[in-house]
């Protein structure tokens, strides 16, 4: 009995002390700072003195009741929907293009992936020019080019307008440097689908668009699903493309940039604590069922 146990333990242990740093610095600064922020929730901490008085859900409440907080949750649904639904799309069509075999393959590809390494204050930036919405000599960008073909009636005020759409345009950029990794993860699971399955579907009649909708289609809905949980979570925390192309418009605000402004230029620490565990909630609602999904698809 004795021997069994020292078997067992000697075939878990080396694994375990190869891992322990990792965990111990993971639940350290990830797992305890969630907590630790979570904490102070629930307290009235404002200003630069912790508080430890305990406020119950007050804190949640207020921002239910708060008229900036539901219109930015709005502009985060909408902010959300155009910026999967852009990057989908165009991923989708970058890995159909590939796919298919175009001349120059690798270089369209490091191409198409290149928005993908910049980061997000940079891509703020360059779209924050390309967004310009002045007029006369100080337009610049897509209104500069629209000036230029004959187009000036599309000239528009992008995020600076009164639309509640005003977000969406913010969201175009996010989506433009997001589609470069769709597109990858598009490719790898053409790639993945065996020929012989494509083959046999033609021989047996079927056209080019039946054998996408009814051999292709199918197999690409779990590289789909991975796709829409990993864009959805960093939809709900993006702050610093935000920030870079329009700081503190109303118009554009998100509940991440709120958290920032109430927090470190409010200095309602605790009403801050609170957004940011409810946006840590909303986050694990959408990855927890896709990794339980995913769990029992690696069982079956």
């Amino acid at each position: 009995m004795r021997s069994r146990t020292r078997r067992s333990i000697g075939k878990w242990l080396p694994g375990l002390i190869l891992v322990a740093p990792s965990l111990i610095v993971l639940g350290i600064f990830v797992y305890g700072f969630i907590g630790w922020n979570a904490r102070y929730s629930f307290t009235d901490w404002k200003g630069l003195t912790p508080s430890d008085t305990f406020v119950g859900l007050d804190n949640y409440r207020e921002l239910f009741a708060d008229e900036t907080f539901r219109n930015d949750s709005r502009n985060l649904i909408i902010f959300t929907l155009v910026f999967m639904l852009g990057s989908l799309l165009l991923g989708l069509f970058m890995a159909l293009l590939l796919d298919k075999g175009v001349w120059g393959e690798g270089f369209l590809r490091s191409v198409f992936l290149f928005p993908m390494a910049i980061s997000f204050i940079a891509t703020g930036i360059i779209w924050r020019w390309l967004l310009n919405s002045d007029s006369g000599e100080s337009t610049t960008g897509i209104n500069k080019l629209f000036d230029v073909v004959g187009l000036d009636f599309l000239h528009s005020e992008w995020h600076k307008s009164d639309s509640i759409f005003a977000v969406a345009s913010i969201a175009l950029p996010a989506g433009w440097a997001l589609s470069g990794y769709v597109m990858a993860l598009f490719l790898a699971g053409l790639r993945g689908i065996p020929e012989e399955l494509r083959e046999a579907a033609r021989v047996d009649g079927a056209g080019e668009l039946r054998v996408y909708w009814h051999v292709v289609r199918p197999l690409l809905l779990p590289v789909l699903m991975s796709a829409v949980v990993i864009l959805a979570h960093i939809s709900l925390k993006t702050f610093d493309l935000i920030y870079a192309i329009d700081p503190g418009g109303p118009r554009t605000e998100t509940p991440a940039l709120y958290m920032w402004l109430t927090s470190f230029r409010g200095g309602f620490f605790a009403r801050g604590a609170s957004i940011a565990t409810m946006l840590f909630v909303a986050i694990a609602l959408v990855v927890v069922p896709y990794i339980w999904y995913s769990m029992r698809q690696e069982r079956r």
